[in-house]
């Protein structure tokens, strides 16, 4: 690995400022590669999780790389040019020049994560080749099916110097964080992203952290429940929660909870008619991520939590396979609970009520700050009170997790649920260094004023700029 990043660093040095012909032509590659191996992505994925719903596959692992490449190359040339700024007076009006270049920072080091190896590792490099990077690869060892695809997908289109993958265990990630990247984004838990972002301060390695918590909904009075039921549960049970935004727990009116749980049953029974046989409902990771979620449901049962598991079909767990797992609402859900305290990553979803608004706000101003925040309503003014007395990575109105296909927008955390931005022109931001550029005055007898010996006129032109 150190071979490669030093072959990059010889190459970056070559070619300091790729042109928008060469960054185009890599963006172009990785789109031809995507359409190749568009086939086998959902079926690596299948295998690695036991089953993974195909279609959710081409549309999260696949399309969604496609949209953040097209929008790339859309504004490309505008992101590339140099940004002009204003020369401080008065060389300013003396013909003085002040801009910004954004130029590559290097090579950055890509750690991906298992629940969509693919459109978040393809994805951000595509934000990362745009800003004229080279970049390095450690994907998940829990998806190993898919992470030898993505090395054998890269080999074909990139050459080494361009972009590389190295898959495998522990060992592998804990040498890789230690190189000496221009810059390193991690995807993960916010323990794991404690270890990787100590191992980079030790080459002073700049870090983007795209991590997770606890993303919270409020459920408005004014709310249409059918509506909010059919969103929460799409965004929660996509990928069987395994999202990073996924709605993590859910505040609702006090009057409402039982208008919530019938329509819960309906939104799931419609979407999923069945879960342990149908293709479009996948499956928990492993065993290990399984009985985890197990022990949550199984500690909050023992505290005192009502558990309301709905199964359409009246399956039994006989017919159970793989390590698919039952939607399941958690009632009287308290913070001594397993199911408040992490980060569920499953198809769990705990439930509070609230007599006024403003108890929900202060719960969750009082929790670590989510990298999603939902709410649901019609009431403008409660929306906006929602919106500025709370603090998240980014928001989504009368949806879920749909802020996140907006390329337009930036996405990242905030405190434990990460730092930094990427998409769009923030990305290209992030993986960029914007270098200040001023070029002088011409005019010779200004900058003369400025040098000793010091006289009355110089003395007149610093007087002049100290005032209110």
């Amino acid at each position: 690995m150190k071979k490669t990043l030093d072959k990059q660093r010889i190459n970056v040095l070559n070619d300091t400022i790729p042109s928008l012909k060469t960054r185009i032509d890599r963006l172009d590659r990785l789109m031809e590669m995507l359409l190749e191996f568009q086939g086998q992505i959902p079926e690596v994925l299948s295998n690695d999780f036991g089953h993974r719903s195909p279609a959710m596959s081409k549309f999260a692992d696949v399309a969604a790389v496609f949209d953040s490449i097209h929008y790339t190359k859309k504004n490309l040339k505008k992101w590339m040019k140099p940004e002009s700024r204003n020369a401080s007076f008065p060389f300013n009006i003396l013909l003085a020049k002040a801009y910004v270049q954004y130029q590559p920072v290097g090579c950055v080091g890509v750690i991906s994560p298992w629940n969509y190896p693919f459109s978040l590792t393809y994805a951000p490099l595509a934000v990362i080749l745009a800003a004229g990077n080279r970049a390095m690869i450690k994907p998940s060892e829990y998806t190993p099916q898919s992470s030898l695809l993505m090395k054998t997908m890269i080999e074909k289109y990139f050459d080494e110097d361009e972009v590389a993958v190295f898959p495998g265990g522990p060992e592998v990630g804990e040498e890789f964080t230690s190189l000496p990247f221009d810059h390193l984004l991690f995807t993960g838990s916010t323990s794991v992203a404690r270890k990787v972002m100590e191992a980079a301060s030790k080459n002073l390695v700049p870090v983007t952290l795209e991590l997770g918590g606890k993303s919270p909904v409020i459920v408005g009075d004014t709310a249409d429940m059918t509506v909010v039921s059919d969103r929460v549960w799409n965004g929660k049970l996509m990928n069987c929660g395994q999202t990073c935004i996924a709605p993590d727990y859910l505040f609702i009116p006090e009057r409402k909870m039982e208008d919530w749980i019938e329509a819960s049953q309906t939104s799931i029974s419609t979407m999923y008619p069945s879960i342990y046989s149908n293709d479009d409902y996948s499956s928990i990771i492993n065993d290990k991520h399984f009985s985890r979620l197990q022990s949550y449901l199984d500690d909050a049962k023992d505290k005192g939590a009502r558990i309301i598991e709905i199964n359409p079909a009246k399956e039994s767990n006989e017919k159970r396979n793989h390590h698919k797992m039952m939607p399941t609402i958690v009632l009287g859900a308290t913070d001594e609970m397993l199911v408040m305290k992490e980060e569920i990553f499953g198809p769990i979803l705990p439930v509070k009520t609230y007599r006024k608004v403003d108890e929900a706000i202060d719960y969750i101003n009082n929790k670590d700050r989510p990298l999603g925040m939902y709410y649901f309503g019609n009431d403008t003014s409660e929306e906006s009170n929602v919106i500025n007395k709370t603090v998240s990575g980014g928001v989504c109105l009368n949806d879920v997790i749909f802020h996140y296909v907006q390329e337009d927008l930036p996405f990242g955390g905030i405190g434990p649920s990460g730092m930094g931005r990427y998409h769009g022109i923030e990305g290209f931001k992030t993986f960029s260094n914007p270098r200040g550029i001023y070029k002088q005055t011409p005019f010779n007898a200004i900058l003369k004023l400025m040098r000793p010996p010091y006289g009355k006129l110089f003395d007149g032109l610093i007087s002049s700029r100290i005032k209110k």
